[in-house]
């Protein structure tokens, strides 16, 4: 949960932005860009530095992040970037148009990070991510956070659409894969006649139980999807009770303190930042 300091009340500040030169330079690749490659591109110019090390988010709007930050390599209009990569799938973006990669420690000092948001809750800009039920994602919903987490300042990009307060939908969480059934239950249990909590398949739709083939990530974990029916009061509340329960390993819900979000609107792209002096919980 976010909690300002009383004597420095966190805000928000808005910036709204329309088609600029940067969206210029991709008028051969599409003359009427989409909402998503206006806010990568946005990202890109005003948050990637010469010299950083940056984390390279994974999604459709991070994709094309990756793709236009090869562009400004090769053109030199930025240089000596490094990314780390967030996903196989943003790795191989990054290799594949020429984006130099360094691969994740915990000692690292990441200087910002751009990532793909299923979903933000207006106002306090908790993040939902790692709701994409695809194969090749459900094994990095823990590194993506602690890259998150190591930059100094993120980005997250979201169409306009998923920017709002009420959220409904699903939250993943990896639980310990011994006794997911207990902590099923559990979760169950504190959000009765609110959400529903199934079991992630790897094949297809397999039931509450994630029938035959589970999901079973490489450290072990497998991942229930805590599908919210109705609206959510607060994702901070949410994060803090997943948290507090024996065999939550992680969730798809991010905290960070020095945070925007990039709204990809069908006519503009807009900036929400977080601006608070103190934060409890965050990262």
């Amino acid at each position: 949960m976010l909690v300002a300091a009383a004597s420095t009340p966190f805000s928000l500040s808005f910036a709204v932005f329309t088609r600029s030169r940067s969206f210029r330079v991709s008028a051969t690749l599409s003359r009427e860009p989409s909402p998503l490659l206006r806010a990568a591109h946005h990202t890109v110019d005003s948050y990637v530095k010469s010299g950083m090390v940056v984390g390279l988010g994974s999604g459709e709007a991070s994709d094309l992040a990756i793709r236009y930050l090869g562009h400004q390599l090769r053109s030199g209009s930025v240089q000596d970037v490094v990314g780390v990569p967030m996903s196989a799938r943003s790795a191989s973006e990054a290799a594949k148009y020429g984006v130099p990669l360094k691969h994740f420690r915990d000692d690292f000092q990441i200087d910002f990070a751009f990532h793909d948001a299923d979903a933000v809750e207006e106002g306090t800009l908790v993040s939902v991510i790692g709701r994409r039920r695809t194969t090749e994602e459900d094994d990095y919903i823990l590194r993506q956070k602690s890259i998150v987490k190591a930059a100094d300042e993120a980005v997250f990009m979201v169409k306009e659409e998923l920017y709002k307060s009420g959220l409904e939908g699903s939250i993943p969480v990896l639980v310990q894969s011994l006794n997911w059934l207990a902590i099923a239950e559990e979760i169950d249990d504190l959000y009765l006649g609110e959400a529903e909590v199934w079991r992630r398949a790897s094949v297809g739709d397999a039931g509450p139980l994630g029938g035959d083939f589970p999901i079973v990530t490489s450290d072990g974990h497998n991942i229930l999807d805590v599908i919210f029916t109705t609206p959510i009061p607060s994702l901070g509340n949410v994060a803090k009770s997943l948290d507090n329960i024996d065999g939550v390993v992680d969730h798809g819900l991010v905290i960070k303190t020095r945070c925007t979000v990039v709204i990809a609107g069908e006519r503009e792209v807009r900036t929400v930042t977080l601006q608070t002096s103190a934060v409890e919980d965050g990262v």
